[in-house]
């Protein structure tokens, strides 16, 4: 019943906004109408129809906060006007990727974009947001309130998208978060990778030809296909070259796999494409020796010229460190401007390679430091114990 709701929820939401307008309230609107699916449902049963019922829920609260406005103004006559949709009507349109672009909209901050994705498109409740993200519920919901007003304000218009760059971000975001979160005690949360790649194979359904939509839907694939290892049973963090492979979930590195050759010989190359063809690189390898970082590099090389930035350019470093030698590496590394604790973890390795192990120490010691990620703490100390 949760997955089917948080797949209607942005079809609903669609309909009533193409109907009435006032994203702000539609959304309270169908938010009120899981709400009562979620108490209703249970006991009597999914209905025959549940995107009609969905619906009807939705634009019955919508005419009664519209009358409770109209009131205010002393024109309870126009409100008495209205009637309720009739019963159970679910258009055949699917307005998601529609929804998706209000959400991103630039006139959002980052955080915003993410917040309302996630309530609106994705159904989740602003607690599981603020769960996900371990920020106070008042935040979220303050984001999301704010978001409204500012999508109401900037008059946005409610059509399909043409550009999808803001909207995959926005997916490549929430992803990266639950793959590697941030901060807190939990190096995945999963309940936000899942979120992501259901979302994106949603989007994905609806422009299978779109080679950057197919090449995000293929990274996260072959990324998540890595979780079963990337932690122990006590949640400490594994890095790449000591997982256990067999571990792996192949069945999506096989459709991520194929995903991305699909993307890379059918539409212009891009970014996500570049990055999942990296980790497709990865997955091919039986071994941790037996990855072709010729290859990577040169993919690298092709995703700097593409969509240059510190943390393309720093994932470099750690390639050409693999194909060069940690000497050509360290002297890359000390033309890049960024404060990260990724740096110094890089660092720390690159010295380690070299067989500089105090000074490997200190380097690990400072990563540590500067990441407020409980698991990747544990780790980089523990490599400044006994780095190798």
């Amino acid at each position: 019943m949760e997955d089917l709701l948080r797949e209607l929820a942005p079809q609903v939401l669609g309909v009533l906004v193409r109907r009435h307008g006032q994203f702000d309230v539609c959304e309270d609107a169908v938010q009120e109408a899981l709400l009562a699916a979620t108490r209703q449902w249970p006991t009597q049963g999914i209905p025959d129809n549940p995107k009609g019922w969905l619906i009807t829920a939705a634009s019955r609260r919508w005419i009664e906060q519209y009358r409770s406005e109209l009131a205010r103004w002393h024109r309870e006559d126009k409100a008495a006007a209205l009637t309720p949709p009739p019963a159970d009507p679910a258009p055949a349109r699917d307005d998601t990727l529609t929804i998706l672009a209000l959400c991103c909209h630039d006139s959002l901050t980052t955080a915003s974009q993410i917040a309302l994705t996630l309530r609106a498109v994705g159904g989740l409740t602003t607690a599981e947001i603020a769960r996900a993200f371990l920020v106070p519920e008042t935040t979220v919901a303050q984001r999301i309130s704010r978001a409204k007003q500012k999508i109401k304000q900037s008059g946005a218009k409610f059509r399909p998208p043409e550009d999808l760059t803001a909207v995959l971000h926005v997916l490549y975001l929430i992803f990266t978060e639950g793959s590697t979160a941030s901060s807190g005690d939990d190096l995945l949360r999963v309940d936000l990778t899942a979120e992501a790649i259901r979302l994106t194979r949603q989007l994905h359904r609806r422009r299978p030809d779109d080679g950057e939509l197919t090449g995000l839907l293929a990274l996260m694939l072959l990324t998540d296909a890595r979780r079963p290892a990337r932690t122990d049973t006590h949640g400490t963090l594994i890095p790449l070259a000591e997982q256990d492979r067999t571990r792996w979930d192949h069945q999506a590195i096989d459709e991520g796999t194929t995903l991305i050759r699909t993307a890379l010989q059918t539409a212009p190359i891009g970014p996500y494409q570049l990055q999942a063809a990296i980790a497709a690189v990865h997955a091919d390898a039986k071994t941790a020796d037996d990855t072709d970082w010729h290859e990577i590099l040169g993919l690298y090389e092709l995703l700097t010229a593409t969509a240059p930035g510190p943390m393309v350019a720093l994932n470099r470093i750690v390639a050409v460190a693999m194909v060069h030698g940690p000497d050509q590496a360290l002297r890359q590394l000390s033309t890049l401007r960024l404060d990260h604790h990724r740096v110094h973890a890089v660092k720390a390795h690159l010295l380690d390679l070299q067989g500089n192990h105090d000074e490997a120490r200190t380097e690990y010691d400072k990563a540590a430091k500067l990441t407020l990620s409980a698991p990747e703490q544990r780790y980089l100390r523990s490599r400044s114990r006994h780095p190798r």
